[in-house]
């Protein structure tokens, strides 16, 4: 480690808490914090660009005021502070105002900023580059990652597209129907052409998402469903700690299946997860594998009223039915 990549690390662990600032105040501190470490670029009113500098490995992320302040441990946005922690360069791409419409990043000001970091050579500056964003900021890394042939591109519940023609089942957006998505870095699927590898998480049983990933459908993409993450796979992830493992191994060049289902085990001790199985699973009158399931967090928390209340009814199912069930919660567990 490098003494500047001590610096970078240092400045994260030192700085203050921003989550519950102003929109104003927060972008003031993230705006000092790359004028220090790296520099901060205004595009316009509703967008600005960061970038932290720590080579050779550059995280590209796409965030917004909301994400950033609800999701982060100190209320920076998240790639850059994955990145920091792990002593990569990153540039952020932040939209900060309040018009939703602003979080697909649509706006000729950040077309010209990438065509110019494109005529600088900036991306050639890197030995690795990965692109990463989730739900509307997932549209954003997939489309603007042509700029950086090579890259590895990491999206969570991305859209596609929401260009009527294409998307009119989409209906999750009304406001953002008007919005242009045929210009220039327009088609997300098309715009990853150029990456090494792409990566689309999402679950299946969110019918949108679904049919977003399967638009994806290139050689090099690698659709992984997430079975009951819900509409929001990203908060589940960071909640069960497996989105950093999955980045890291993707900065490193070693992401592969077996990776990505370690990072994804997680989701066997995340409560969300749980609660989402066991309702499941009881609408499909599966008293056994409810048993398992219940038996299996009762043994991590005893205060799980509602797994407790499902594990007998399952048993008391089983007990009328003559099935036994293998190593039931003992006199301790039960208490």
């Amino acid at each position: 480690m490098n003494t500047q990549d001590t610096e970078l690390q240092n400045a994260f662990q030192d700085i203050e808490d921003i989550s519950d600032l102003p929109r104003s105040e927060w972008l003031g501190c993230v705006r000092s914090l790359g004028d220090e470490l790296g520099y901060f670029q205004s595009l316009g009113d509703q967008f600005s660009a960061v970038f932290l500098d720590e080579k050779p490995r550059l995280l590209v992320s796409f965030d917004t005021f909301e994400r950033s302040t609800e999701r982060t441990d100190k209320g920076y946005p998240l790639g850059m502070e994955l990145a920091s922690q792990q002593g990569w360069s990153s540039l952020t791409l932040l939209a900060h105002s309040s018009d939703d419409n602003a979080n697909w990043f649509r706006s000729k000001k950040i077309y010209r900023y990438f065509d110019r970091l494109v005529d600088e050579g900036f991306f050639e500056d890197f030995d690795q580059v990965v692109f990463y964003g989730a739900g509307a900021c997932g549209y954003a890394a997939a489309a603007y990652s042509v700029v950086a042939p090579g890259a590895t591109v990491i999206t969570i519940a991305p859209q596609a597209t929401l260009e009527s023609r294409l998307a009119s089942w989409d209906r999750r957006f009304p406001k953002t129907r008007r919005m242009d998505f045929t210009s220039r870095y327009g088609f997300a699927p098309d715009m990853i052409d150029g990456a090494e590898q792409a990566y689309v998480f999402y679950d299946p049983r969110i019918e949108a998402d679904a049919m977003h990933a399967a638009l994806f459908h290139k050689p090099h993409v690698t659709n992984v469903p997430c079975r009951l993450f819900g509409s929001d796979p990203e908060y589940e992830m960071i909640e069960m700690k497996a989105l950093a493992p999955i980045l890291e191994a993707a900065m490193l060049g070693t992401l592969t299946p077996r990776v990505i289902t370690r990072a994804l085990r997680n989701r066997h001790f995340n409560g969300g997860y749980q609660r989402r199985l066991l309702s499941e699973l009881a609408a499909g009158a599966r008293p056994y594998q409810t048993a398992l399931l219940c038996r299996h967090v009762l043994r991590q928390r005893k205060h799980a009223p509602r797994f407790r209340k499902a594990y007998e009814q399952a048993v008391a199912t089983l007990d009328e039915k003559g099935i036994p069930l293998a190593a039931p919660l003992n006199k301790m567990e039960q208490a």
